[in-house]
């Protein structure tokens, strides 16, 4: 049964009135509080350097460590029995490599399965033998 005959439901509708009036105070608050600063840049004009590039290139000596304890000095096996041992090895090198008076850059290329002992064997070994050059040998990207 219909009581209410001829009266049709309104459909509701959104009041987008007061919607409105609350964005506008928002952002009317975010205007107002927002702080506008500029940032200096300093001007610089950078220097230029007219220099040639190093002719000599320093001595090297390349030591090498496997990972089953292996050592090699340019491609040469070396066996020892402790450091000292080690450092005398390496000072025969470079006096072999015509360095007999300058102090030669000590590379160390390690096997990345070698002990760490093998390799502060190495930095121990350069630092007896007065070598204070010393840096180590790294493959650049790594596709596997």
């Amino acid at each position: 049964m219909n009581f209410r005959k001829g009266r049709h439901r309104e459909d509701p509708e959104i009041n987008l009135i007061p919607f409105i009036d609350v964005l506008l105070v928002i952002l009317i608050f975010l205007m107002v509080t927002t702080t506008y600063s500029k940032f200096t840049e300093l001007q610089i004009t950078l220097p230029t350097a007219d220099a040639q590039k190093a002719t000599d290139k320093p001595f090297e000596l390349n030591v090498t460590v496997d990972a089953k304890g292996n050592y090699t000095i340019n491609n040469e096996p070396v066996s020892f029995r402790d450091v000292a041992g080690f450092a005398q090895s390496m000072r025969n090198a470079a006096d072999k490599g015509g360095a007999a008076g300058k102090s030669p850059v000590v590379i160390v290329n390690a096997d990345q399965f070698a002990m760490h002992q093998m390799v502060i064997n190495v930095m121990e070994a350069a630092r007896i033998a007065g070598y204070e050059k010393l840096t180590f040998a790294a493959q650049t990207g790594g596709g596997k």
